[in-house]
């Protein structure tokens, strides 16, 4: 799996603002570890999924997806959500966009110590942080 693909697409669903995007939240550190564990079953389809996307980006951009900008990026997976690609996918292009959203998500607001939400920074940026010190 290319992972300047991967930290680029989860930094579009969760980009960083006045916290930290889902790269520096530690999410990909967290999808690889429930990729070898909790869904290694899926791990291939997820992999291929990622490398779908770069294939997708040069279809229609004729540039891998972390070289869009960010406005191309949106409007890409806008379009993968929906279902409407331009390229072959190994896997239902919807059904996969919809694995990455949830996973990404799970890694962004879980527990720190299963590898994602690293420093709690979204426990913080939605002040449950500040509920739980309490």
């Amino acid at each position: 799996m290319n992972s300047e693909t991967h930290r680029a697409i989860i930094d579009c669903l969760i980009p960083p603002d006045d916290f930290p995007g889902a790269y520096d939240a530690g999410v990909c550190d967290y999808l690889e570890r429930l990729l070898h564990t909790d869904l290694t079953d899926q791990a291939v389809d997820f992999c291929r999924g990622i490398e779908a996307i770069d294939a997708e980006a040069l279809a229609r951009f004729d540039k891998p997806f972390a070289k869009l900008s960010p406005a191309e990026q949106r409007s890409m997976l806008a379009a993968i959500e929906a279902g409407t690609v331009e390229t072959s996918w190994p896997v239902p292009p919807s059904r996969f966009f919809e694995m990455l959203v949830n996973t990404t998500a799970e890694g962004y607001y879980s527990e720190p110590q299963q590898g994602g939400n690293r420093g709690a920074v979204s426990w913080v940026m939605t002040g449950f942080e500040e509920l739980s010190d309490s």
